[in-house]
Parts: structure tokens; C-alpha cells; sequence
């Protein structure tokens, strides 16, 4: 007998969830000892309010569910928030109440809404995050997108007026939870410059782990890895590639941590070693990711493999385009 939509779009959940490290049980063979994270198939709420169709489990706490649904238009989790804030269960252990991570699947497409954020909303994304990474977020104090909230007031000292002004409006934009910014500068601005100088403030202030900068030509991928090693910022005397890793992408593979690609898709296949189009050596990309404390810049620059979680990628994203 053939599956039915929904028995699909549940085999594709597992599958997905175990390819991101997650641990999928029933819920009458629920061990929390097997593993970091659990995903627990069909989860009673409380009465009244039906069943969680994954609950996940990290470290022996629920931290977030998942809401199954049929192959087709999906309507975001935000209105299932209620469900999990007051339908779990009182003497559920849970890292934070209401559960934190809410992700709404087909299997085909994933939807992710992160209650931490100042303003929670439902946004796309490739794959489930890893336990250890929803294990990082959980444990921050304030998610990515509030500490760009936050970002520190930006000194002119060293910026040219209009530099000033793109990079204020590029910050205020962030600091509103836009998920996506223009920023319009004539030719010989420095619009590399200003997108070296945003970069180093995200990477510092913003706490932001990685960020891709794409460009639409493999020159542009040269200066523009130049302008970051030239890159001294203002309050600190040593040049950007000393404070953080700067890689050119390979063209022959994902040998290093940033990819090459016109766009976020084909670097998540890419990440998940699957075929993608022709490269177009045209484009070029340059990431830059913080140094962690007892990391070599060696072993940073050369962790990420084919076989590498879809949650490394850049967190944040810039591109760029001149004209020929």
C-alpha cells in the first residue's frame, strides 16, 4: 500500500532529524540515555491540547517540537505557540517554558521560529539545527538577533561620512529584525571597506559566529579578500586576519569553510556533499568566523568538511556587486 502524505512527510522528518544528529523514538520506548538529543514521536500535552508530534529533547530537557504537516503550504509555527506554552505538560523538565524552538516540516521544507528572539517569526531553513547547537543558543543570554539589537553606537573616526551613514542604516535595519538590508553607495565610496568595517563590528559586538561575503566575480573575490587584510579597525591596532580567520573558497571543494556559490542553497549542498550545478568560476566567496578561545587558526580554517553540519553555515550573509 502506498504511504500516504502524511506517512511521507513523517519519514522524511526522521530522516532529516537524524541526519542533523537527533536520536527520532517513540514515545512508549523513550530513553533519554542514548543520547544528547532526542526526537520523541507523538508526545502527549496536556488535556485538552492533543499531541506534540516530535518533542525534542536535549540533555534530558525538552527544548523544542516540531509539527508535522502533509506535503504543501505551510502556515509558520507562531500560532502553535500557545500549545507549547500552555500545554506542556507541569512536570515536564524543560530548559525554558514555553519551549524555545519551535520548527513546523513537510519533510520537503522546514520552517524555524527561535522564541528567544526579541520579535519570534517563522523563517526557512535547509535542515534541523544540531543538539549542540540549539545547546549553545539556549545557553546564551540574548539570541543573535538581540544582540544586533544592541549593537554598540558607531564613532566616525576613520569612516567617511557616507560610510558612517550606510553603516548606521545597516545596523538600524538589523536592529529592527529586517532580515535583509540594500545598501546603495556610489562607485568609490567604499562600499568594500564599509562592508569590512560592518562585518568586523557583527563578528565583535554582534557575537555572530561566521559571515559569507558573496561576490559575482572572482576579482571581486580578490580585493575583496585584500581589503580585509588591510582591514585595522578602530579600536584595536592589529590587522582583521589576526582577530579573525578570513578564507578565499576553493573551487575544487568544500576543503575550507566557506563555500563557493551564488546563493545559500548550493552551499548547503555543497555542506551536505550533494551534486550541484556547474561551478561558475565567476563567483567567488570570502568568509570571516571569530576565533574561539584554544583554537588554532589552522584547525579553525580547516575543520569544515563535505560531511560537515548544515548549522555551520554563515550566520550572517553579505553580497556584493560591481558593475563590469
Amino acid at each position: 500500500m502506498p504511504e500516504t502524505p502524511e506517512q511521507k512527510a513523517r519519514h522524511d522528518i526522521d530522516a532529516k532529524l537524524v541526519a542533523s544528529g537527533w536520536l527520532v523514538q517513540d514515545r512508549d520506548d523513550l530513553d533519554l540515555t542514548v543520547g544528547r538529543g532526542i526526537a520523541v514521536r507523538e508526545f502527549p500535552m496536556k488535556s485538552g491540547f492533543g499531541f506534540a508530534d516530535y518533542l525534542l529533547y536535549l540533555d534530558r530537557k525538552a527544548v523544542g517540537a516540531v509539527e508535522a504537516k502533509a506535503a504543501g503550504a505551510l502556515t509558520g509555527v507562531e500560532a502553535q505557540s500557545a500549545k507549547y506554552a500552555a500545554g506542556l505538560p507541569d512536570n515536564l523538565p524543560a530548559h525554558r517554558r514555553p519551549l524555545p524552538f519551535l520548527f513546523e516540516s513537510n519533510g520537503a521544507v522546514t520552517f524555524f521560529t527561535n522564541g528567544l528572539d526579541p520579535k519570534p517569526r517563522s523563517r526557512k531553513l535547509f535542515s534541523f539545527p544540531r543538539p549542540e547547537t540549539l545547546a549553545e543558543w539556549v545557553s546564551q543570554s540574548t539570541s543573535l538577533r538581540g544582540r544586533l539589537a544592541q549593537l554598540p553606537s558607531l564613532g566616525a573616526a576613520g569612516l567617511w561620512k557616507v560610510q558612517h551613514q550606510a553603516t548606521a542604516n545597516l545596523e538600524g535595519s538589523l536592529a529592527r529584525g529586517n532580515p535583509r538590508a540594500l545598501v546603495q553607495m556610489a562607485t568609490g565610496s567604499g562600499k568594500t571597506f564599509t562592508a569590512v568595517n560592518a562585518a568586523y563590528r557583527l563578528l565583535k559586538f554582534g557575537g555572530a559566529r561566521r559571515i559569507l561575503f558573496l561576490v559575482d566575480r572572482g576579482n571581486l573575490g580578490k580585493q575583496t579578500e585584500d581589503e580585509f587584510a588591510n582591514f585595522t579597525p578602530p579600536d584595536d591596532t592589529r590587522k582583521f586576519p589576526t582577530l579573525y580567520t578570513v578564507n578565499q573558497s576553493n573551487p575544487a571543494g568544500c576543503t575550507t569553510r566557506f563555500k563557493h556559490g551564488a546563493s545559500s542553497p548550493r552551499c548547503a549542498m555543497w555542506c551536505k556533499g550533494l551534486s550541484t550545478p556547474r561551478f561558475d568560476r565567476r563567483m567567488s566567496a570570502v568568509g570571516a568566523a571569530r576565533f574561539h578561545r584554544g583554537t588554532s587558526r589552522h584547525a579553525l580554517s580547516q575543520s569544515s568538511t563535505n560531511s560537515s553540519p548544515i548549522s555551520t553555515l554563515a550566520s550572517l550573509r553579505w553580497s556584493a556587486c560591481g558593475r563590469s
